[in-house]
């Protein structure tokens, strides 16, 4: 009976965040194009102060994702869009290896106390809400 409720709770889990990379993909993709194009807060800052000539081009200036666009797309609005889409999925995918990295990490730890010494501490914990 335990393991139906997880596996219940893993489907809701796993539905929960198909759904939030869906709806972050289709804000990205269809209202990031429609974002204002004058400058953010700091650009600002650096305009008011004067010193915005002073800023020289970053390392990634000329990648393939530079000035919110993707290289090659001539439209400004699907550039954008893309530009926003692809930024999501690469932090999905960087959030889920965070994840799968600390979930493979506690398995090696529970395996690893998993002898008499590690069952009776881990109850013992349970049991102090430790």
């Amino acid at each position: 009976m335990a393991r139906r409720g997880a596996v219940r709770r893993r489907g809701s889990v796993a539905l929960f965040v198909v759904v939030g990379v869906v709806v972050a993909l289709g804000f990205a993709f269809f209202v990031g194009p429609l974002a204002s194009s004058e400058p953010d807060g700091l650009e600002r800052v650096a305009i008011d102060q004067g010193f915005a000539g002073q800023a020289t081009e970053h390392a990634l200036g000329a990648g393939p994702l530079a000035d919110y666009g993707v290289a090659g797309v001539d439209d400004p609005g699907l550039s954008t869009g893309l530009s926003g889409a692809l930024g999501v999925l690469l932090c999905f995918v960087l959030a889920g290896g965070v994840v799968m990295a600390i979930r493979v990490l506690r398995r090696r730890r529970d395996r690893a106390g998993a002898g008499p010494a590690g069952a009776a501490s881990r109850s013992s914990s349970a049991r102090t809400g430790d």
